[in-house]
Parts: structure tokens; C-alpha cells; sequence
């Protein structure tokens, strides 16, 4: 008899540097907004909910992954458009306020850059943040979505040659079926 559990699984969102980012991200938001922005502007809620859009779409993405790489490549491509609309607003908080935007390969930018790519806990930006200006704070959060995006591109990458490799679930559906059919017509 052909294997009962012949279909993949995938999924496992929470091992995903992409979504550990992802939460990252959400956290130095949340704390940002509601610390640096005024009660009432609603920008708080459209980058809260970008964040959460961010991560929240890798994690569905993922979740529908053992089924339909499609629907995990669209989920996952509004992640990033997503975090795109967020760096766009973080961008646009430094530049109304006359705040610095550290330029890549400056000395700041470059010292954050490999901070954020050696911690990808949560905690740590939870704990790192609170005694930052928003200046800092919002550069920070800028490099840590450009590390998602990446990461979620390198994802991409994985999705594709998975699928390559292996196919979809039709495909798998349609090798257990023909194997099952062999099986058969042997005994």
C-alpha cells in the first residue's frame, strides 16, 4: 500500500529567519508608534498595521504552503509590499522632521546593519530600543525591514526551486495515485 501520508509538509513559519524579522519588525514598530507619534495621528495605526501585515502574510503564506505554492508566493509578495509601505513611512517620519536617514555604507548605517543581521529575537529590540532616540529607532527599523525583504526574496528563491524539484500537490497527488495503481496491478 502506498504511503497515507504522502503529501509534504511545509509551513513551519516559526523557524523562517523571513518571519522571526518579520516579528522584529512588528515590535520596534509598535513601540515606536506609540511612542513618537501623537495620540490620534493615524499614521500609528496604518504602520502598526502594516508591520502586523508583514508578518501576519508570511505566516498564512506559510500555513497554506502544503497545498498551493501559489497562494504562499502571492501571501508572501503582500509581506512585502507591506514592509515596503512601512519603509516608506519610516522614511518619510525622518525626512518631514528634518531627521537623518543613515545612508548606506555610512559608519551608523553599517555598525546597525550587522547588529540587526546577528539578532533576529524579538527581545533584543524590545530591550535596545528604549533608551534610543527616534532617530535611531527609525533607522534601525528601516534596515531591519530591507533584511526582510531580502530574506523573503531568498525565500522566493527556495519556493521556486522546491517547486522545480518536487512540484505541486497535483503533482504529488497524481505520483501517490499512479503509484498506487502499479501496486495494484503487481499483487
Amino acid at each position: 500500500m502506498g504511503n497515507s501520508n504522502f503529501i509534504r509538509q511545509k509551513g513551519n513559519y516559526e523557524e523562517l529567519l523571513c518571519y522571526k524579522k518579520s516579528v522584529c519588525v512588528y515590535d520596534v514598530t509598535y513601540y515606536f508608534a506609540h511612542k513618537f507619534l501623537k495620540i490620534g495621528d493615524r499614521t500609528i495605526d496604518q504602520m502598526v498595521q502594516a508591520a502586523r501585515s508583514g508578518k501576519q502574510n508570511i505566516v498564512e503564506g506559510c500555513s497554506a504552503s502544503t497545498t498551493s505554492a501559489e497562494t504562499e508566493i502571492k501571501l508572501l509578495n503582500v509581506a512585502k509590499a507591506s514592509l515596503k509601505e512601512l519603509l516608506e513611512d519610516y522614511k518619510d517620519y525622518l525626512r518631514v522632521r528634518n531627521l537623518e536617514l543613515w545612508a548606506d555604507g555610512s559608519d551608523k548605517h553599517e555598525q546597525a546593519r550587522r547588529v540587526c543581521a546577528t539578532h533576529n529575537e524579538s527581545e533584543y529590540y524590545r530591550n535596545a530600543i528604549e533608551e534610543r532616540s527616534d532617530e535611531t529607532i527609525a533607522n534601525i527599523a528601516i534596515i531591519l525591514i530591507k533584511q526582510t525583504d531580502y530574506l523573503i526574496k531568498k525565500y522566493f528563491e527556495f519556493i521556486k526551486q522546491d517547486f522545480l524539484e518536487n512540484g505541486g500537490i497535483k503533482e504529488e497527488m497524481t505520483r501517490e495515485r499512479l503509484k498506487r495503481r502499479s501496486e495494484h496491478k503487481t499483487s
